[in-house]
């Protein structure tokens, strides 16, 4: 099954799909920026019963649609995951 298939983020129409749940973002800065925040500072204190580590990277994927620094984060990561994903053959032996 593909990733692409499981998860999903569109930052041009502010949409991030998990399954078959599509969740949309704020369309404004400053809400989207505290709910990034929200969610990275709840990823931080995941070792509490209610609030999760899964958390985090959601909280830096939100963030990424507005702050520079965390855009080139998320870029240079998805670059190196392609470039890794191409150079590896498939499991059943067969090159891409």
């Amino acid at each position: 099954m593909s990733l692409n298939r499981i998860f999903n983020f569109h930052a041009g129409r502010g949409e991030i799909r998990i399954g078959s749940q599509l969740f949309r973002l704020p369309q404004r800065a400053f809400p989207r920026i505290g709910l990034g925040v929200g969610l990275v500072v709840g990823g931080v204190l995941g070792f509490l019963p209610i609030l999760g580590f899964w958390m985090l990277p959601l909280g830096l994927l939100v963030l990424s649609q507005d702050l520079p620094l965390v855009r080139r984060w998320r870029r240079s990561f998805v670059v190196r995951m392609e470039r890794r994903n191409t150079n590896r053959p498939r499991r059943n032996g067969r090159a891409k």
